[in-house]
């Protein structure tokens, strides 16, 4: 139950009651993905800590982040360089990870490699190039994962799988830089596919690349409507959003 505001109460109360009633959305929202998650592990065998949540906070307000860092999330994902630098300064007092999720062009490498934790969606060499030679030698290294055109689509970022091995070959020669995986984004569920081909060959690139003794730790796939079938694929990491923030505020 959500108290009830009283049109009598001091100011103070109810801008109390107003934050109460936000945390306790946000609270149930983060239950609601860990649910799902749990169960999605249980029925693909695998235990719940193998699985990470990524929060996509893209067009959210910074109060937000912190409110959902005080329940206990640590790792968020922003996909413009310019707004999450906005956050950043006003979240420096908290312990966030932050992940760059976003196309990223080569102008704003030097932003991203001084200030994030993770990009996932490097996918071709001269961004490489640049992430390695601007991150700050006395900053750890930056953790990278290969975004991979898994459907081929050309409205979407990200390498064809063909091209993948020669690239992963490149970041491990990087200095400055941490290879940890794979990210990818596959076409929907329609008529005429089925998203279950697409990870599972995502999941199958990600293999062979281990097999090859490359030893990635992440594959980062499944958002909201999908991270069932990218955990029954392997998923390391789901990237949620709106069912974990709500919905983004209007422009």
């Amino acid at each position: 139950m959500f108290p009830v505001l009283d049109p009598y109460a001091p100011t103070t109360t109810i801008n109390q009651c107003i934050v109460s009633c936000k945390m306790n959305n946000l609270k149930v929202n983060l239950q609601n993905v860990r649910s799902r998650l749990e169960s999605a592990c249980l029925s693909a065998g695998r235990k719940p800590s193998e699985v990470k949540i990524l929060a996509v906070s893209k067009q959210h307000p910074a109060v937000k982040i912190r409110e959902f860092h005080q329940l206990g999330q640590q790792a968020f994902g922003e996909n413009y360089v310019q707004e999450a630098l906005a956050k950043q300064k006003q979240l420096t007092d908290l312990n966030i990870e932050w992940h760059f999720i976003g196309p990223l062009q080569s102008n704003k490498t030097r932003e991203v490699a001084q200030h994030f934790q993770w990009v996932q969606s490097v996918d071709r060499i001269k961004i490489l190039k640049r992430l390695s030679s601007q991150r700050p030698a006395s900053f750890p290294e930056l953790n990278v994962c290969i975004q991979v055109n898994i459907d081929k689509e050309e409205q979407k970022s990200g390498i064809m799988p063909e091209q993948l091995q020669e690239l992963v070959k490149d970041a491990f020669s990087m200095e400055n830089i941490r290879l940890r995986g794979l990210m990818a984004i596959p076409r929907p569920a329609a008529a005429d596919h089925d998203p279950s081909d697409s990870y599972r060959r995502m999941s199958e690139l990600f293999q062979s690349l281990n097999a090859s003794g490359m030893a990635l730790d992440t594959l980062s796939m499944g958002m909201s409507a999908d991270l069932e079938e990218a955990i029954l694929h392997g998923s390391t990491m789901i990237r949620i959003g709106t069912d974990l923030l709500g919905p983004r505020p209007q422009v």
